[in-house]
């Protein structure tokens, strides 16, 4: 296609799906570098996007705006761009995309139901929510109209961030050599167990590591990781630095363990050794995309603990696992059996493993 002057990436979702649509952005900077790229997402998910070279500006509309606000954002979008691609199948994301652009690309869950988003849309693609990985799935809306799809998930901490993460290991005297454990997911369903936490703790400190734990400003979880370094002998940096500083702390880190959250995405993204820990979500479709994976196949199985690259993924024990429910409740904030029953012993042998590969390069 021509090169567009304008283009606007459309993703109205959480923090991990913003963060694996930046290899769209880097995809269509790439092709067309002079070309301006912005973003739309919903407010408090910006800050995954701080720092990324491929943007111009970052869009950000509430997820439950009212009218006034959503008058706002139409004044601003309007037929403003040559290019509009919507990441998200959602109604939303593809009004806006058709509110937008000159030229309308975007995911579509092709059900009869869903048939209405073809028409606002001058391209469509299939959405498969189960057997395609999300960077891929994003990456086939690019390649849709011909633009060469690059699977880079960019995570770019600005100056500012750097030596907020540098100030915050300093204050606590935390030295070259540490690990990070970023052990609470926004949903209790993807938690491990607390004494898993503290048994790797201990243990990456005989490794001669200093243990670093990082988190959110929500009180229950600084007031978990608050506990957790307590009993850890941890340095605890949780709810004290912005994402984008977070980062810049992981990207210093030896190892990096974590759940199946955004934190770990980002781990994955700057190339550290990377543990994640799965449960009843799909690695197939959100494991972490390792850091350089070129590759437009899935590199991750619906079952089983795996490895790519700089990451391995560690998946709960039970026969039912990926059960991609939200708990053996049904609901957010129930436990999971699968990884309530983990052993500390398998996350450590893989740590290790980690650790010797790291120490051999």
């Amino acid at each position: 296609m021509k090169s567009p002057r304008r283009a606007l990436i459309v993703v109205p979702r959480r923090l991990g799906d913003v963060l694996l649509a930046t290899p769209v952005m880097r995809s269509l900077k790439r092709a067309f570098p002079e070309c301006a790229v912005d973003a739309l997402v919903f407010a408090g998910t910006e800050a995954v996007l701080a720092g990324n070279p491929d943007l111009e500006h970052v869009l950000t509309i509430a997820e439950r705006p009212d009218v006034g606000a959503h008058l706002a954002l139409l004044g601003r979008i309007f037929r403003r761009y040559d290019l509009a691609l919507s990441l998200v199948p959602g109604d939303r994301s593809t009004l806006y995309a058709w509110l937008a652009g000159h030229i309308r690309v975007g995911l579509v869950i092709d059900e009869t139901k869903h048939a209405w988003k073809k028409w606002l849309l001058n391209r469509w693609v299939p959405f498969d929510n189960r057997n395609v990985h999300t960077v891929v799935m994003h990456l086939r809306a690019a390649e849709a109209i011909g633009i060469p799809p690059r699977a880079e998930v960019i995570v770019a901490p600005r100056a500012e961030d750097k030596q907020a993460a540098r100030a915050a290991l300093a204050q606590r005297g935390v030295a070259a050599k540490y690990a990070v454990l970023h052990p609470f997911p926004k949903f209790r369903y993807k938690r491990w167990h607390d004494q898993g936490w503290i048994e790797v703790a201990h243990r990456l400190k005989q490794h001669g590591l200093q243990i670093v734990i990082t988190g959110g400003v929500d009180a229950a979880e600084r007031a978990y990781c608050a506990t957790l370094a307590a009993r850890a002998g941890a340095a605890d940096l949780a709810g004290t630095l912005t994402l984008p500083a977070t980062a810049a702390v992981i990207a210093g880190a030896i190892v990096y363990l974590g759940p199946d959250t955004v934190t770990t995405h980002l781990a994955a993204a700057l190339g550290i050794p990377v543990v994640a820990l799965f449960g009843p979500g799909d690695p197939l479709k959100w494991g972490p995309w390792p850091h350089q994976y070129t590759d437009l196949s899935n590199p991750w199985r619906h079952v089983g603990s795996q490895h790519h690259g700089n990451v391995h993924i560690v998946q709960g024990n039970a026969l039912c696992t990926p059960c991609f429910l939200e708990g053996c409740d049904r609901h957010t904030d129930s436990a999971s059996d699968c990884l309530t029953g983990l052993p500390a012993r398998r996350v450590i042998d893989v740590l290790e493993r980690q650790l010797a590969a790291a120490h051999a390069t």
